[in-house]
């Protein structure tokens, strides 16, 4: 397998599964194949159809391959565990029964760090009872999706929740088997956090199963840093921005994955509000057209 370039629904703006805003879940099938591309994402679990007959038939007739899907619950929150854990297996339920490979955790966004995203020398910090929890939790779901499932499983990096700057994404690799564990990695909230994405991936790409392509607006993120806007409110300003229109150095990205072998999915990212003007297949032939042309 080579390098395939795939897309996920919350580049039509689901985050989350009920959200009365969200488009139809065929209509972002239709869209993400008439873009151009072959694989998608689950998207959070529920708004695709949990019954893999129907699910299968639609992926069938649009020619995609379903890549992965993603937990995004609040890891930080030891009385939300339940709710993780329903949603790690109803997720990993959902990727297995359609073939898919990735399982993603994120620890979804936090009150206590929302203010504070992009501020990495600000954001509060979890004492070590609390980052006991927090890692265990996030080793659970890990534990479930590899051995429970036999799927890979990537720690994503994420604004405004607990696993979002570089050292702490660093300590958790440093603490947990790399057989378990790998990373998803998503250039946009690495340059978010204010790290370098092409660094960090030339020191660990080794461990890098999955990638996750999102670029970012360098005037917006600087705005949103300085007013402690939210990441949502961020979304709808445009920090994250078509590709190769931001400040990540997608042909940099592109070697240090050439050089080293790398061999499976990147999925290309844009959140978006879709209460605004926008058009996300627009957005979606123009990243695509744009990673064709250095050679994706």
């Amino acid at each position: 397998m080579t390098i395939e370039i795939g897309n996920a629904p919350c580049s039509w703006g689901v985050e989350f599964a009920n959200d009365p805003r969200n488009p139809t879940w065929r209509k972002v099938l239709q869209d993400c194949a008439e873009a151009g591309y072959r694989g998608i994402e689950l998207g959070p679990v529920g708004f695709m159809p949990e019954d893999p007959t129907i699910l299968g038939e639609a992926l069938d007739e649009f020619g995609l391959t379903l890549i992965g899907g993603v937990i995004f619950r609040p890891y930080h929150d030891p009385d939300a565990w339940e709710d993780v854990l329903d949603a790690t297996h109803r997720t990993a339920r959902a990727l297995k029964a359609h073939g898919a490979e990735h399982l993603v955790i994120i620890d979804s966004i936090s009150p206590r760090r929302a203010p504070t995203a992009g501020r990495a020398d600000e954001a509060v910090q979890m004492d070590k009872a609390e980052w006991t929890g927090f890692r265990d939790r996030i080793v659970e779901s890990a534990r479930i999706g590899a051995e429970d499932y036999g799927l890979t499983v990537g720690i994503h990096a994420h604004a405004a929740g607990f696993m979002d700057f570089e050292p702490e994404l660093i300590r958790l690799l440093d603490e947990v088997d790399e057989g378990l564990l790998k990373i998803c990695f998503d250039t946009g909230h690495h340059s978010y956090a204010g790290f370098d994405p092409v660094a960090f991936m030339q020191k660990y790409v080794s461990r890098i199963s999955y990638m996750h392509f999102k670029d970012i607006d360098p005037k917006v993120k600087a705005d949103v840093i300085a007013n402690r806007t939210g990441f949502y409110e961020a979304c709808g300003q445009g920090i994250f921005c078509n590709l190769g229109q931001g400040d990540v150095d997608f042909e940099a990205v592109r070697k240090v994955l050439l050089d080293n072998t790398f061999e499976g999915w990147c999925t290309v990212e844009q959140d978006c509000d879709p209460t605004l003007d926008v058009r996300p297949i627009d957005d979606a032939r123009a990243n695509r057209a744009y990673l064709q042309s250095i050679g994706f």
